[in-house]
């Protein structure tokens, strides 16, 4: 019994810590991108792209301990939403430069070169614009009702 109590307090630690490092990770990103000193700094795709890389695993993360611990509720929404949205953005980056790329491969057929690039602007639009704004909602009500 105390086992199983030890082993639910610890994963609704490892929730708070991935959901706290998970803001950390994005504003890092967010510094990569608008603060000339850091952008400096992270020259090369590697360095580049490991902070995003990072920032995917832990929204992988954070979804597998809500479902692992079977949290309930809207907190459980909330969670999901900054998960899936972190998880996506870089999902959905990869999918645009994948049907970037085939469009380049195909472009000689028409019709192929259509779709590749509607879903390759798709995708764009989803990761630009709604991920990040369900990962800031997701963050806004899973900080509501942490404190609540």
């Amino acid at each position: 019994m105390r086992a199983v109590f030890w082993y639910n307090k610890l994963m609704k630690k490892n929730i708070k810590i991935t959901f706290w490092l998970l803001i950390v990770s994005f504003l890092f990103i967010l510094c990569q991108f608008f603060v000339p000193a850091i952008k400096d700094l992270l020259i090369g795709p590697a360095l580049f792209l490991g902070p995003m890389f990072i920032f995917f695993l832990l929204g992988l993360a954070l979804i597998i301990f809500t479902v692992r611990e079977k949290v309930e509720g809207k907190l459980k929404k909330f969670l999901l939403l900054t998960g899936s949205a972190a998880t996506g953005f870089f999902a959905f980056v990869f999918l645009h430069n994948a049907f970037y790329a085939l469009n380049v491969v195909t472009g000689h057929i028409t019709v192929l070169n259509y779709l590749t690039e509607i879903l390759g602007a798709t995708f764009f639009l989803i990761a630009i614009f709604a991920c990040p704004l369900g990962f800031l909602a997701g963050i806004a009500g899973t900080i509501y009702f942490l404190k609540k």
